[in-house]
């Protein structure tokens, strides 16, 4: 059975983890700790990493849906090929094989199979997770993201001050980002946006903030940033679509989503500091009023 992006051998793995022998357990393990690259050698070298036989090897794989072993990696290779490739690279790749029809109705077609596939495959215990990391004021949040997610994780901070206290936006963008981090306390929550081409300076950002005891939350796509390796928690989201850029609709859709989730959380906290800005918002004359 071949493999396609839309259900990445990773995530086949977590379905199906909990009917697992210890040994094949043992071996997810591996092929998870280093993956994809984990499983691109040998059958025989995979089965000594993770000191089970061959056999264990070519049982888990068929169990994840595969015909055997070179069909697994098979899958494995074309998820490397879709993290690495450039934006020529995507627009060439569509361009050969877009279907009839408009860009509105194609495009939206795929927006529309990233949200059914994003919801799909979100744990509700692990957005339930994150919501109530997002909602306790105790601890202090941090959210960042990328090069283009940076726009996503301005627009959550946006909510997230009107929601509690103790918000801070760090630019992993700039060469500042560092300063950021040296008030970042034990327990504190980071969260991290990170979609393919994973960005070196997000990924040391994690490591660092780990290091110093905070918890990390990653809202990522469907193969992984590293960042995974750091994460408490981590939300896929579905980002291909037929342009030379991916798109961050079903991200921005599971961002709300968690907005109006925490928003609940800590409804009266929440109304009591809408009220103070509403009176603030009055008092500067922000906003015009028909009335």
């Amino acid at each position: 059975m071949g493999s396609s992006l839309a259900d990445t051998a990773q995530e086949k793995i977590k379905r199906v983890y909990e009917s697992l022998t210890r040994a094949e357990r043992q071996l997810a393990g591996v092929i998870l700790e280093n993956y994809p690259m984990s499983g691109m050698g040998s059958i025989t070298r995979l089965a000594d990493k993770a000191s089970v036989s061959t056999p264990t090897v070519a049982r888990m794989v068929q169990k994840l849906g595969y015909s055997g072993f070179p069909d697994f990696q098979d899958a494995l290779r074309i998820e490397v090929e879709a993290r690495f490739s450039n934006p020529i690279a995507k627009h060439e790749s569509w361009a050969q094989s877009a279907p009839e029809g408009h860009i509105l109705n194609r495009f939206t077609d795929s927006v529309i199979s990233n949200i059914r596939q994003t919801l799909a495959n979100v744990d509700p215990k692990q957005f339930d997770d994150l919501t109530g990391m997002l909602a306790d004021e105790s601890q202090a949040l941090y959210i960042t993201g990328g090069r283009i997610t940076h726009a996503l994780s301005e627009y959550l901070h946006l909510h997230m001050q009107v929601i509690r206290a103790r918000v801070r936006h760090i630019r992993s963008t700039s060469n500042a980002w560092p300063h950021d981090l040296l008030d970042i306390r034990p327990d504190d929550v980071v969260l991290i946006y990170d979609i393919r081409r994973y960005e070196n300076s997000t990924l040391r950002l994690a490591e660092i903030a780990k290091a110093q005891g905070a918890k990390i939350a990653l809202i990522t796509d469907q193969w992984q940033s590293p960042i995974s390796q750091y994460a408490d928690v981590s939300l896929n989201c579905r980002i291909e679509a037929p342009s030379a850029w991916d798109s961050t609709v079903a991200m921005m859709l599971l961002s709300e989503t968690l907005i109006a989730a925490v928003q609940e959380a800590s409804w009266d906290r929440t109304k009591s500091r809408m009220s103070t800005l509403e009176d603030m918002f009055d008092q500067t004359k922000i906003f015009r009023k028909f009335v």
